[in-house]
């Protein structure tokens, strides 16, 4: 029945928005539901981290604890082209390989089987899921004794023989072509060439993956400081306050005490018009050299005490008769003037004394 208050156009546009909402809510449940079936939390198997790994397949990447780590998913297929790689089970325990190595792992449900096709890896298990591992002629099986942990080592040595290493647990062995199987004992190494249980023999520590050496160990983060909170008088303080803001002192360089070198070209020129440009007159090129002149050293002082006395002149051509004195002779004391003049006047008169009693005078 239409309400007479409402008009037909106003009908309209509300029947439209009522059928526009009800599409938009069924394609987003349909949305999400087709996400949820792409990516089953089920069928991951665990994290793995490497310094050189690739990884085919379904797998996806997510964070952990801040840091990106790569998911493997059912089907997924590795290639550890060097070095040691972990993988981390979402149910518990780990499987560390020991490069270079290639192995595809599928998971059902709580079964995790692990496809190896060259290298070596080192299964170690407390309480996890139950895992199986195929190479290309064995079948091989980990089996915990009582409700103890596993731990097995199974790889492909340098020669291509196969070595099973049983640290915790047994580990059973069959031939998938001839169902033959064997177990091996707790802390037993047997070596197996073509895949052949006949020909079992010891292996003498002919593989190895120590599980200490994958260790993920993540790089470090870097923390963000935030900036110092402004105080309550910084921000009632006005702007153009009249505060001036010195800067920070800057170390001014040490000043160098070898020549400075300049070169002064000439501008380069460029024609547009002109096929070939002209080159550079090297002949206006000019180096200068600047050299730092040191200023001249001066001391200002005073000499104490008495000046010591000059030496007698020495000749500088001593004769063959007159040997040369090795030490200079000790300078007579000078005579006063006074007495000097007295007695040129005393021998005067002596002197003349003398000539007038002097018979030939």
């Amino acid at each position: 029945m239409p309400l007479p208050f409402i008009s037909k156009n106003r009908m309209r546009r509300i029947a439209w928005l009522l059928a526009s909402a009800v599409v938009l809510a069924a394609a987003a449940t349909l949305t999400t539901l087709t996400a949820r079936s792409d990516e089953p939390v089920s069928g991951s198997v665990g994290t793995i981290d490497g310094a050189a790994v690739a990884v085919t397949g379904p797998m996806r990447v997510e964070l952990v604890r801040g840091f990106p780590r790569t998911v493997l998913r059912s089907g997924s297929d590795v290639l550890v082209k060097s070095g040691t790689a972990r993988l981390d089970l979402i149910e518990g325990g780990s499987i560390s390989i020991c490069g270079p190595a290639h192995f595809s792992v599928l998971k059902v449900g709580n079964q995790v089987t692990v496809a190896l096709d060259s290298g070596t890896i080192h299964l170690s298990i407390e309480h996890g899921p139950a895992v199986t591992i195929y190479t290309p002629l064995l079948q091989i099986q980990p089996i915990a004794i009582g409700d103890g942990p596993q731990d097995a080592l199974v790889g492909f040595d340098a020669a291509g023989a196969m070595c099973v290493r049983a640290y915790r647990g047994a580990v059973r062995l069959e031939q998938q072509l001839t169902s033959q199987n064997i177990v091996v004992p707790q802390s037993a190494d047997v070596l197996l060439v073509n895949g052949q249980l006949d020909g079992l023999r010891g292996g003498g520590d002919r593989c190895s993956c120590d599980p200490q050496l994958t260790k993920y160990t993540p790089p470090p983060r870097l923390e963000l400081v935030p900036p110092a909170k402004t105080t309550e008088e910084a921000n009632a303080r006005p702007l153009a306050s009249g505060d001036v803001i010195s800067p920070l002192p800057l170390d001014k360089p040490a000043e160098k005490e070898g020549p400075i070198y300049e070169v002064f070209v000439p501008p380069l020129i460029y024609n547009a018009n002109a096929e070939v440009q002209p080159e550079v007159d090297t002949s206006k090129i000019v180096v200068v050299r600047r050299v730092r002149v040191r200023p001249t050293l001066i001391f200002e002082g005073r000499v104490e005490g008495d000046p010591p006395a000059p030496s007698p002149p020495v000749s500088s051509a001593p004769t063959a008769r007159t040997p040369m004195p090795t030490h200079p002779a000790p300078a007579k004391p000078s005579k006063p003037a006074a007495q000097t003049q007295a007695d040129s006047v005393v021998d005067r008169l002596v002197h003349f004394v003398k000539k007038l009693w002097s018979p030939g005078g």
